[in-house]
């Protein structure tokens, strides 16, 4: 199953959500900033120990951030300002996520691994990249839709890692510095595909 079959569902099982909410006058602001509230509190958690809440607040917040897209659309509030708040709200989730998970891995009873800190950092690290390098490239006009590893991907894989403990965390977050890192090089060669081929030389 795709991730836009999986999208397209889960907008379908939301509409009266919506609905309810555009009828109301909610604006899409209010929600968008209700996710950010939600994924603040979970990174608390998460760096308090409680993995399970954190999951369930990472999860709700990503509902939040279906929600204020579809919202926005259907109220005919969707614009540029509306898009470019929303991308940096999810930056500001995954930040304030991986922070919790740092806090939570280097304040276990147990102790701490280097490597449980050093893989959380390169997922960090790659999700920041892949978003960038998507953000970048479409700055130049250029599709930069690639790569197997987005955002949705992303949270789906955290919230499956915080449900089910350290261990799994853990297995997670090598999971995603491996394949976050590979879609960023996927993006810059496919860039470079592009680039080279929109590329016309001048005569000097």
């Amino acid at each position: 199953m795709t991730r836009h079959i999986v999208r397209d569902r889960a907008r379908k099982l939301l509409e009266p959500v919506v609905g309810l909410l555009a009828s109301a006058g909610v604006p899409p602001l209010l929600v968008s900033l209700a996710g950010l509230a939600l994924s603040l509190y979970g990174a608390a958690a998460v760096a308090g120990g409680a993995l399970a809440l954190g999951a369930v607040l990472l999860l709700l917040a990503g509902l939040c951030d279906v929600l204020d897209g579809d919202l926005a659309r259907r109220r005919g509030l969707a614009g540029p300002f509306g898009a470019f708040i929303d991308s940096t709200l999810d930056r500001v989730t995954e930040f304030a996520y991986f922070g919790g998970i740092i806090l939570y891995l280097v304040n276990r009873p147990a102790g701490f691994r280097d490597y449980d800190v050093a893989v959380a950092l390169l997922a960090l690290a790659g999700s920041v990249l892949t978003s960038y390098a998507r953000a970048r490239a479409e700055g130049l006009g250029l599709h930069c839709k690639v790569g197997m590893m987005e955002r949705p991907e992303r949270i789906a894989l955290l919230v499956l890692g915080l449900l089910f403990g350290y261990h799994v965390l853990v297995v997670v977050l090598t999971v995603m510095a491996a394949i976050t890192m590979l879609t960023f090089v996927q993006r810059v060669v496919h860039v470079r595909r592009l680039s080279q081929a929109d590329y016309t030389p001048t005569d000097s």
